[in-house]
């Protein structure tokens, strides 16, 4: 009942706002409570919306997402969080702020994010977010359903596995012995199922493919308990990951990128149906998941991303707004698996998105501004010229950014709105110091997944 009040609330606020809303093209971000009104105006009755970050080491692409997707869920009663992380350490972040499982506060829920990169999902703006969403639900106990957190990404395949062997024995013993054989040519690569790939392409060990298939093939999509939800998509990370550790080392960039944007795609298909007809997500992830690839040479290349398949699925009800910064510093490792530090992030290049963002800033004003496209034709056509874009993953090598971290893009196309934060500084980290495994190193843009990409 309360999450109707909340909607119907937010729905009553919605059509003042669309009626008092300022039209400014450039709308500046000072701090206040109403920095976003233009922004969840314009988002409306949307099912989803994809938050991004032009970094995956920036503070206050991580603070900002918190403002908006409070305000997301305090006002217009959304229901979920999805975060470009591995399925199974969400799970336990979620089970905390729920009230449930062992851990006593949200640092220690994080300490499940142990792979290379831990930094973007264990970091302070995380752990305090979810604190302050634990505190959320502690409100709405017995009122109405949690808010939840979940994972959307693939890279936890041996935990996932453990999952699905722990989910098989809790039927007989005989169900976890079948689903362990089927994993056991995972067993090599715990530290590092990347590395299960590179073997198997170079012919030194056994395919898991026929197996990590056939045991989620055995498992029930449509499951009503929680339980055995959580294990069939613990067992779709298993057989999407087998496949995309694969397709990496045959040397598929596209095919392998693909891969991963479809399993993260169908994974929120697939919470919006379990949570209803009427539920709403927000997705955290990086720009070049969150914005339409159509517009940017991504396509060229055959690439799909994130935002495109939601905008293929639900039209005007997904809504993809894009990050932006000119210069500060950026956590960021020199290469895949190598330790984590803070660098300094070069002013953006002359002629770029982000340089003209820098210069369209009032002299006198913040240093950060909004631009809502969706429902401005005029402002969206000022956008819609094809510049360089920058792109910071987990990887940042300065030495060679023209190169390796600019892709061009119609920005207006690219995303319905944008928000420019001018300077910005790099985010902490809560992870054991210096912890980073050794594997693959990408090659090409150094983007943020371990792909040649």
């Amino acid at each position: 009942m309360v999450r109707w009040v909340i909607r119907l609330a937010g729905l009553a606020w919605l059509a003042i706002g669309l009626a008092t809303v300022s039209c400014r093209a450039d709308q500046p971000l000072t701090g206040a409570e109403t920095d976003y009104d233009a922004l969840l105006a314009m988002i409306g009755p949307a099912r989803v919306v994809m938050l991004g970050e032009a970094t995956h080491g920036s503070r206050e692409f991580y603070s900002e997402r918190v403002r908006i997707t409070r305000r997301l869920i305090d006002e217009q009663g959304f229901d979920a969080v999805v975060l470009e992380a591995p399925w199974e350490p969400v799970r336990r972040l979620d089970a905390y702020i729920r009230g449930e499982g062992r851990d006593r506060d949200a640092a220690e829920a994080l300490a499940g994010f142990v792979r290379f990169p831990d930094w973007p999902s264990r970091n302070s703006e995380v752990r305090d977010f979810a604190e302050s969403l634990r505190a959320v639900n502690r409100i709405r106990a017995g009122q109405s359903a949690p808010v939840r957190l979940y994972g959307m990404d693939l890279y936890s395949v041996p935990e996932s596995a453990d999952a699905v062997v722990r989910h098989a024995a809790r039927r007989s013993v005989a169900a976890a012995a079948v689903a362990h054989q089927r994993y056991r040519c995972f067993d090599d690569y715990r530290a590092e199922p990347m590395f299960y790939g590179r073997e198997t392409v170079a012919g030194r060990a056994l395919s898991c493919a026929a197996g990590a298939a056939a045991q989620l093939a055995e498992m029930d999509s449509a499951a009503a308990d929680e339980d055995d939800f959580a294990a069939w998509q613990s067992a779709r990370v298993v057989s999407s990951g087998e496949g995309y550790y694969r397709a990496l080392y045959r040397g598929e960039s596209v095919g392998s990128w693909n891969l991963r944007e479809r399993h993260m795609a169908d994974t929120i298909v697939q919470l919006l149906e379990r949570l209803g007809p009427r539920s709403r997500i927000v997705v955290w992830a990086h720009n070049l998941h969150q914005g339409d690839a159509r517009a940017t040479d991504q396509a060229r290349g055959g690439e799909l991303s994130l935002g495109q398949l939601m905008r293929e699925r639900y039209g005007d009800g997904a809504v993809l707004v894009g990050f932006s910064t000119y210069r500060g510093q950026v956590r960021a490792a020199p290469g895949w698996g190598a330790p984590d530090r803070i660098r300094r992030l070069r002013p953006a290049l002359r002629g770029s998105w982000h340089e003209l963002l820098h210069r369209r800033l009032p002299r006198s004003g913040p240093p950060a501004l909004l631009l809502v496209f969706r429902g401005d034709p005029a402002l969206a056509a000022e956008f819609a010229v094809r510049r360089p874009q920058r792109a910071v993953g987990v990887i940042y090598l300065p030495h060679a950014e023209r190169r390796d971290h600019y892709f061009h893009a119609v920005l207006s196309a690219q995303f319905d709105a944008v928000i420019h934060l001018d300077v910005t500084d790099a985010v902490d980290s809560l992870g054991r110091p210096g912890a980073a495994n050794a594997a693959a190193r990408p090659r090409g843009p150094g983007r943020i997944v371990p792909a040649p990409d």
